[in-house]
């Protein structure tokens, strides 16, 4: 879809592009779902959870996701440091959404699996 001008000339945001801008990319979206079946993860934890994603990545894709208000971060201030994940309210909204996604996925994945094997 295409950013539209409305009578003023000015350029109305498309709302596909808007969503991609907050979880489009490799990691946002597979953070908001393990969020979501865990609840609350530790950045130790989540980096397990995601092998494939380097500490700056991970920091910076955390800030972002912080920044559009999809997750929550709280800090407790003990020693050593412990800060905890969550989704926002938000960020809980995305969830049947990445789950239809999750669920395509699957599909075409068993569909190619299945053609392959043929």
């Amino acid at each position: 879809m295409k950013n539209k001008s409305n009578i003023s000339g000015k350029v109305q945001p498309c709302g596909v592009d808007y969503a991609f801008r907050r979880i489009g990319g490799k990691y946002k979206a597979r953070i908001l779902w393990h969020l979501n079946s865990k609840k609350i993860l530790r950045y130790g934890e989540l980096s397990r959870t995601l092998p494939d994603i380097t500490t700056k990545m991970l920091t910076q894709t955390l800030r972002e996701l912080e920044d559009d208000q999809l997750i929550i971060r709280e800090m407790f201030h003990e020693v050593p440091p412990k800060v905890e994940y969550s989704l926002s309210s938000t960020g809980r909204e995305l969830i049947p959404f990445i789950e239809h996604l999750h669920n395509w996925g699957k599909k075409q994945l068993e569909n190619e699996v299945f053609a392959n094997q043929n």
